[in-house]
């Protein structure tokens, strides 16, 4: 399955694990929450950053990191 749209909700702890993981996706400004960079969408033909995206959805904390299929 591919991803068609990836979030972040409410509650973000600012852990950086998710920009750690896959930066190309997730940015995490000093001071301010994660947030998903622009133009991600065209990053998610490459299995490899669709697979680390994954990986740090699942590896939240928090689990604030919403993969929609």
């Amino acid at each position: 399955m591919s991803i068609r749209k990836i979030w972040i909700e409410e509650g973000c702890i600012s852990c950086n694990l998710c920009e750690d993981t896959v930066s190309e996706v997730f940015q995490v400004r000093a001071g301010d929450t994660s947030r998903v960079r622009k133009g991600y969408i065209r990053l998610l033909s490459d299995p490899a950053i669709v697979e680390r995206v994954h990986e740090a959805a699942e590896s939240c904390p928090v689990e604030v990191i919403i993969v929609e299929e």
